[in-house]
């Protein structure tokens, strides 16, 4: 039905503008006492079997919305009601932004993909911090906030930006994500080196701790699947070092290689995200927890369309996994779908838990 529903009208439509318009249906469901009882009950059925814990946090399942689709946290409600697991929103910049000028997203139906170059285009840090604040739950669900850095600061300044928005943010955040891996503001990936991303995450790792003294606000870093083999290492073992909550694997691509849509979409500019990045984001995941075992929490994202493709994530020592990309693609019934595929993995394969299949298959190659 929704991808009837997804060719007659989304399709037609401009993808930013398809993006609002499910955008506002959402919200407007989530305020609907009767209408929301009845969509999550459809939507999120909850399997005890996927009960998930990770850093530090009981969630009801591994799967969770990943950073981009609701930047300015005004759709938690919504999107949990929908049956994500966890909700990261953002990305939050320490001061508000427009974004990059229009068009600037792109779907590419028969790669199953998009390519974006938003921006970071957000309300900033401080309005993102007060509706927060203010927010009063319908679900309980975890919500991590991704920060990145404002595109007017210059990159000598990143690690004040950075540590700007963690202290409006933290203390409202179940974790926090430092951005530095969207191809979309320029000079942010320079920040993957570990010689400026060492002092921009302690930064970071001190403004969290005294902004918030009554619990540790775990803190992750999401990384490019672009980044070379040994760059990847060197990542994995920074965090490490550091005593890093964990590591996202992967943001979008600026590879271009297989791509089957018109060529005049292939040459946007952007980040690339959906079907094309899975092989290269499993592949990142893997070697991450190859690198750090299960030291830090690793985030599977990039490419999940299906459970097997999120049960491929945990077997390579994803403990959580996100998608976003197929959300477009396979409508509101994504997240139920990926946790009726878990569950039934899950009882059809050796392991008693979810935690005992998390990076098995990594372990097994390496036994080889």
């Amino acid at each position: 039905m929704y991808k009837f529903f997804f060719r007659l009208v989304f399709k037609r439509m401009d993808p930013e503008q398809a993006h609002y318009t499910a955008f506002r249906w959402i919200r407007l469901a989530a305020r609907i006492p009767v209408l929301r009882t009845f969509v999550a009950a459809a939507l999120a059925p909850r399997y005890k079997e996927l009960r998930t814990e990770a850093l530090g946090l009981r969630m009801h399942g591994p799967f969770g919305l990943a950073a981009g689709f609701d930047k300015n946290a005004v759709a938690i409600d919504g999107m949990a009601m929908l049956g994500f697991d966890h909700i990261e929103i953002g990305t939050v910049t320490g001061e508000p932004q427009p974004g990059n000028p229009k068009q600037r997203l792109f779907r590419l139906v028969p790669d199953r993909a998009l390519i974006n170059r938003m921006g970071f285009n957000n309300e900033g840090s401080s309005a993102v911090a007060a509706r927060l604040a203010s927010r009063n739950p319908v679900f309980r669900t975890t919500v991590g906030v991704n920060i990145g850095k404002t595109k007017v600061v210059p990159e000598a300044e990143a690690a004040a930006d950075y540590v700007k928005s963690t202290e409006r943010l933290a203390a409202h955040a179940d974790y926090l994500v430092v951005n530095v891996s969207s191809p979309n503001t320029p000079g942010l990936r320079n920040l993957q080196a570990t010689e400026s991303l060492r002092p921009l995450l302690t930064a970071v790792r001190e403004a969290a701790d005294r902004t918030v003294t009554s619990r540790r606000v775990p803190l992750l870093v999401k990384i490019a699947p672009d980044l070379a083999d040994e760059d990847v290492d060197a990542v994995a073992d920074l965090a490490v070092e550091l005593g890093l909550d964990g590591i996202i694997a992967t943001n979008t691509t600026i590879a271009r290689e297989g791509l089957r849509s018109a060529p005049e979409l292939v040459a946007e500019t952007g980040g690339l995200s959906g079907a094309p990045l899975k092989e290269r984001s499993l592949e990142v995941l893997s070697r991450l927890y190859a690198r750090v075992g299960t030291r830090i929490t690793l985030v599977g994202v990039g490419g999940v369309e299906s459970a097997e493709d999120a049960w491929q994530r945990i077997l390579a020592g994803a403990t959580l996994v996100q998608g976003y990309s197929a959300f477009i693609y396979e409508g509101p019934f994504y997240a139920r779908a990926i946790h009726k595929g878990l569950a039934a993995r899950l009882a059809a394969s050796p392991y008693a838990t979810l935690a005992e299949a998390v990076g098995a298959e990594t372990r097994k190659k390496a036994a080889l």
